[in-house]
């Protein structure tokens, strides 16, 4: 990859020091548990991690690229839930420590939440306010935009918060030819839920460019779901990115104008978490339509799982 350039940025009015706090402190899915000590010798530079995390997660659907084939009884992997039992299954492969380059077929086999998780974990553990966001990457498969989910963390020497895509490295960027800085990516490469939301509605974007290319599911109904999605990131409820609960439209749902004047609410208080953490946290606390239930739906298992 060549030589990373000097960004200009603009410093932002750093957020409230209690929400720096919540975010720099583990959720019960981002915990690394009985493997706590494994993070103890890795660096606390994001990019350094974001590189060891792509020595230990491989996605799934693009593992052929690294000449690797998914044994079936390994394709379970990709439905682990919490970065403590992503790593039991990486030490099972390969026990070396975690800052050790692994084969692909030894990592784990996964898709981006798992890459994102991995690596919020590991800047929770330092300290390192990280928190995951769902929304749609511009850089998969133009001109359509992505699901996907990303790590967004706080930099405090240039005060603000820097989205960085763990996922890909240099296979990935080649495969993809992937021109812009993935660790520090810009906001119109990775669209936020709400940003996603705002285009469509707007009628500046069309919403049948915005879905998955897994059964090409697209449409307003899909930008909603993962408005819901990104409120629960927010509260630090990192579940997969095919769990589907409460009031997340079917496929294919028309939204009404009540629905749609509902998530209007969510993507204006998702356009700026800090600005509305405190609406945020309410109202996942009381909105049963919002709040990850104890069981949520699998749409790829077609099971309904324990989160």
């Amino acid at each position: 990859m060549p030589a990373r350039k000097k960004k200009v940025v603009h410093a932002t009015p750093a957020p409230d020091a209690a929400i720096l706090k919540f975010y720099a402190e583990p959720s019960p899915l981002t915990s690394p548990g009985r493997h706590t000590d494994a993070f103890a010798a890795l660096p606390d530079d994001p990019i350094a991690l974001a590189r060891i995390v792509q020595g230990l997660v491989l996605h799934k659907y693009m593992a052929q690229a690294y000449g690797v084939q998914v044994p079936s009884a390994r394709d379970a992997e990709a439905h682990t839930r919490r970065v403590e039992s992503m790593l039991d299954q990486i030490f099972a492969h390969d026990a070396r420590a975690l800052s050790a380059l692994r084969s692909p077929d030894k990592r784990l086999f996964g898709v981006c939440g798992h890459f994102t998780s991995m690596l919020v974990a590991m800047l929770r553990n330092k300290a390192i306010p990280a928190r995951e966001r769902a929304g749609f990457g511009a850089y998969f498969n133009a001109p359509y935009f992505e699901e996907h989910v990303l790590c967004e963390y706080w930099n405090a020497d240039e005060q603000r918060w820097v989205l960085l895509d763990t996922q890909f490295d240099e296979v990935w960027r080649a495969q993809l030819k992937v021109a812009h800085d993935v660790f520090d990516v810009p906001r119109d490469k990775f669209l936020t839920a709400s940003d996603a939301w705002t285009l469509c509605r707007s009628g500046k974007a069309d919403p049948n460019l915005f879905g998955i290319f897994t059964g090409n599911k697209r449409g307003l109904w899909f930008v909603a779901g993962e408005l819901i999605r990104d409120i629960a990131a927010l509260n630090k409820a990192e579940v997969l990115v095919w769990d589907v609960w409460g009031a997340m439209p079917e496929p294919d749902t028309r939204l009404d104008r009540r629905q749609l004047a509902w998530f209007d609410r969510l993507a204006a208080l998702t356009r700026d978490p800090d600005a509305s953490f405190t609406e945020l946290t309410e109202l996942y606390r009381d909105d049963e339509g919002v709040r990850v239930p104890p069981v949520v739906f699998n749409v790829i298992t077609s099971h309904a799982e324990a989160v």
